[in-house]
This record gives C-alpha cells, structure tokens and sequence, in this order.
C-alpha cells in the first residue's frame, strides 16, 4: 500500500472514532455515563420517575449514605414487588413537583427545596445531595412540612 492511502485510512479511522465518541457523549448511551446525573435536579426528577413507576434498582440508585442503607434494609424487609408497589401508591396522588436551584452547602454538597402538589395541599421537603463519582445522589431528607395554598389544584378558573 501507498503511504497516501495508510494516511487516508488512519484519518478516516480517527475521525469516525471521534464522531463515535461525540455520540456516546451526546446521546448518554455510554455504560458509566448512563447513570450519572449532571445536576442535582436530574438526580430528583429520576428518582420520582423510578418511584412512579415502580423501578427500584433505578431508585434505590439515586440515594447514598445512611438513607441509601435505610432504603435497602426496607427492601429486605419485604419483597421487590411490595416495595414497587408501595413506590407507586406513595407517588400516585402527586399532581406536579416544583423544584427549587440548589443551595450550595460544601464544595460536593447542596440541599433542594421540591414542593409536592397534592389535590388538597402542597407538601415541601429539603433534599439534601451529595456530588459522587457516579453523579449527584440523594443522601438525606428533612421531614415534609404542608405549605399553605391560596387555591387548591383543579380549581376551576372562573
């Protein structure tokens, strides 16, 4: 083979390498880089999504630390398909979810304000995330405390 032609193919070889690369990285379909989670809100909207719909791995999957151990234990003590169901019922009656810009706490840590809007009420918990290898997970949680709304969800416009 000609010199000209090894150069025309190793280009050809590298520049299909990097347009592999920048589709990985564009699409997330990458191994290690499907679950991480660039910003704490990500890590928050996947885990109500898992709840939902009764994923477990992908929610016990965003959580770290102690509550990630609570979380596991509860699973031990019942079966996959209680626990999916219990995700699902916890979840149902949430109408919609306002999620705050996180608060900055330490350099790998911040804490989120999400409000829950119910039928009836509207419920705020402070998230509180740790940044880790694998993205931002969920390493504790204030208690809910109801907010006061001036008109209840699906009140019909007048």
């Amino acid at each position: 083979m000609e010199k000209n032609s090894i150069a025309q193919i190793a280009t050809v070889v590298v520049l299909l390498g990097a347009l592999g690369v920048a589709l990985i990285r564009k699409t997330g379909l990458h191994p290690l880089e499907a679950q991480a989670r660039q910003d704490p809100q990500d890590t928050i909207t996947a885990t109500l999504a898992a709840a939902r719909a009764g994923d477990v791995k992908t929610y016990l999957s965003e959580f770290a630390g102690p509550m990630e151990a609570s979380l596991r234990q509860a699973l031990v003590e019942t079966t996959e398909p209680a626990f999916a169901d219990y995700l699902k019922r916890s979840n149902a009656a949430i109408k919609g979810v306002a999620i705050s810009e996180p608060e900055g706490i330490s350099s790998g840590e911040v804490k989120v304000r999400v409000e829950y809007v119910y039928q009836d009420r509207n419920e705020a918990q402070t998230m509180y995330l740790e940044k880790r290898p694998g993205g931002w997970k969920i390493s504790r949680t204030d208690g809910d405390q109801r907010v006061k709304t001036l008109i209840p969800y699906g009140t019909p416009v007048k």
